[in-house]
């Protein structure tokens, strides 16, 4: 049981000390888990005497500064708080985006006083949206605030009443063309076909950049950076020093391509393959063009390079390098540098043949290609090394136990300080959602609700032995509202598993869709009606961490993870409890006449649900139209399940081609059945 000290210290850094698991029971805390969380937050809460300087320490520090270091400024709410010494002039200076300045009288009431010092809430000036600074002075101190002003609102692209589409794990759609993996070219085939069949978006899996030192992680969920994309990716023949290039060097380009493997997408040999042709094309006869984008892209993008040169060298993770090269601003830095210069310009090369592949790539759809973004970053990888200060290194983020992962959830991935944070203006946020967004027509945030909380598991500890910590939502959504409207571009937040009711409330204030997903629309152990859906949501029947339409009818979910050990329950309770579910499924079905109006097909009906409820967007799985029974990724596993590495395949287990795959008859029934619904129940523009 916590002191009530440690629970007012753990309140003031967001720790929570109790929490409502997935079936609304209370759940206290242990104080270990709350003692490690405030330690990750650099917070000593190791007995009586640590608590209590904590607390002082929490007390005093917003009076060392003039203004906080971050000040996120939302229509309608416009000021800021100012601590200075009393009786001492206070001068503020807003410097704009654009170079422009503008003096704030610095009056305001005093709110507080405290020996010797006052607090003001000062009022701001009507401001254009954008990133601007908060210069502020009094007497001999002095301090800058970064000041984020938003529209608060992401306000859905024009025109968007309903749309269908594809939810695409890129790697497993294999052509006759790519090099063994799905590629950006693939891509194109995709959205190419799905526009040509009126679909409106494409939803993509994260394709953000890998460590490129072997073993490459198979996940989308666990990248290197999520400020730039995959050059695993690439289709070599695409890139332009490809076509400029002799036939000599063509034709061993073409000798560099890898064997597929039936029944797996391994990463290494393409990854390999993919190098060694690119090295064929390097150096670029495209240097102003190369040296355009570097400046254009600046330090994130000289930091991935210089990271990438670096573990060409040492390998990773970068925790094993040498002390002097562990941090972007360490004393062997500028030497390193120095030694990499032209491995350093390879790799942003390397990052322009990415961008120049993606851009317009969602051409042709109304509403585009939505990109992922991962909730976190590999700890050894490359964003891990350059925004370390940002970061928790020594803890790492997951889920509790919930129904579906009954043993809770350990993603290994280091969580954003929320302190350190705002100490950084929110420019690593910044940073990670510009990157996600260029090129893109929307941002899918996997587990949106880490915008306000995020489940922190102490190093060491079990998945079910963490506890929340909580972030400046507010902030957070401030400015990925910003950046989307400017981007023009939409914003899905999935909001499954256990979601606070704030989280779903706020989400909707700005704008963001929900997620709404077959499996988990019920209600008293019943399936909702699809009418009762909600309208701002992308609707599919599963996601890649869930069965597939075939796999759960097939109870193919329950037969794996009791093969693996991954149940909480005996099998044949689960299996029971899965047959309940099941039949209470079909029996909405039936309720609702789509099983009998599509023949009986209990997969038809299912994803006939979609277009039958109110949501925005609905989409379906390409895995699903062809009856694969294998889910792309089996939470809680790492080697036991080929999580990220299943090429589409037939009911029966057998690979398909994308060619095939895209004119098979399942994809062909799914599509008139979702173009059709959709239109069907597409109210009127108003």
């Amino acid at each position: 049981m916590s002191s009530p000290a440690l629970e007012q210290l753990a309140e003031a850094y967001g720790v929570a000390t109790s929490y409502e698991d997935f079936a609304g029971r209370r759940v206290d805390v242990a104080p270990a888990a709350v003692g490690a969380a405030l330690a990750a937050l650099g917070v000593m809460a190791d007995g009586p005497r640590a608590v209590t300087d904590a607390l002082a320490e929490v007390a005093a520090a917003p009076w060392r500064r003039l203004v906080p270091p971050t000040v996120v400024v939302v229509d309608g709410s416009s000021e800021v708080t100012v601590h200075a010494p009393e009786n001492t002039a206070v001068r503020l200076e807003i410097e704009l985006e654009d170079g422009s300045r503008r003096v704030v009288p610095a009056e305001g009431a005093v709110t507080q006083r405290r020996e010797g010092a006052v607090r003001r809430v000062v009022p701001l000036p009507d401001l254009p949206y954008g990133w601007h600074r908060l210069h502020a002075s009094a007497g001999d101190q002095s301090a800058a605030a970064v000041l984020v002003v938003s529209p608060g609102k992401v306000e859905l692209p024009a025109g968007l009443q309903r749309a269908w589409g594809w939810m695409v794990q890129l790697y497993s759609l294999r052509s006759a063309q790519s090099w063994a993996m799905g590629d950006y070219a693939d891509l194109r085939t995709v959205v190419e076909r799905s526009a040509a069949d009126g679909a409106g978006v494409v939803l993509l899996n994260p394709i953000h950049a890998e460590t490129p030192v072997p073993p490459i992680d198979p996940s989308p969920y666990s990248p290197s950076s999520r400020r730039f994309r995959s050059p695993l990716y690439l289709h070599i023949e695409d890139v332009p020093e490809y076509a400029s290039a002799p036939a000599s060097v063509r034709a061993s380009i073409d000798a560099c391509r890898p064997a597929a493997e039936p029944d797996r997408i391994p990463r290494d040999p393409v990854w390999q393959a993919k190098l060694a042709a690119l090295g064929q094309l390097w150096p670029t006869d495209r240097r102003e063009a190369l040296a355009g984008w570097r400046e254009a892209q600046g330090a994130p993008l000289e930091e991935l390079a210089l990271f990438c040169a670096l573990a060409e060298e040492h390998g990773v993770p970068w925790q094993d390098w040498p002390e002097d090269q562990r941090r972007p601003d360490a004393a062997g830095i500028a030497a390193a540098k120095a030694r990499h210069e032209d491995r350093i310009a390879f790799w942003c090369w390397v990052q322009l043949l990415v961008d120049e592949q993606l851009a317009g790539a969602g051409d042709g759809l109304p509403f585009g290609v939505i990109h992922d973004l991962a909730v976190g970053v590999d700890a050894g990888g490359a964003d891990a090394w350059a925004l370390q200060d940002a970061l928790a290194l020594n803890t790492t983020v997951g889920a509790p136990p919930d129904s579906f992962n009954q043993q809770g959830q350990n993603w290994g991935l280091p969580p954003w300080r929320p302190d350190r944070l705002a100490e950084l203006g929110y420019l690593p946020f910044r940073d990670v959602v510009r990157g996600v967004l260029r090129h893109a027509g929307g941002l899918r945030i996997d587990h949106v609700m880490g915008l306000f909380r995020l489940w922190w598991v102490p190093s060491g500890a079990s998945a079910a032995d963490g506890t929340y910590v909580s972030y400046d939502a507010d902030a957070l959504l401030a400015i990925l509202t910003l950046e989307a409207t400017r981007a023009g571009a939409l914003v899905v937040g999935e909001d499954l598993g256990t979601v606070e009711e704030r989280v779903r409330s706020s989400l909707a204030a700005a704008g963001v869709l929900g997620s709404s997903v077959l499996w988990f629309e019920t209600e008293a152990e019943d399936f909702l009606p699809p009418e009762r859906w909600r309208e701002l949501s992308l609707a599919t029947v599963t996601t890649h961490d869930l069965p597939t339409a075939a796999g759960f009818l097939a109870e193919e979910h329950v037969r794996v993870r009791e093969e693996l050990g991954q149940l909480g329950l005996p099998v044949e309770q689960e299996r029971e409890r899965v047959r309940q579910e099941r039949a209470a499924l079909l029996r909405r079905l039936e309720d609702s006449g789509l099983l009998a109006a599509h023949g009986g097909d209990p997969v038809l009906a299912m994803h006939a649900m979609l277009p039958a409820s109110p949501s925005r967007l609905v989409l379906a799985a390409l895995g699903d139209a062809v009856g694969d029974l294998r889910q792309p990724n089996l939470p809680g596993t790492v080697e036991e399940y080929p999580n990220w590495r299943l090429p589409v395949a037939d009911a029966a287990g057998r690979p398909i081609g994308l060619e095939e795959l895209l004119e098979s008859p399942g994809v062909r029934r799914l599509t008139a059945l979702l173009a059709e619904g959709v239109a069907a129940r597409r109210p009127p523009v108003r």
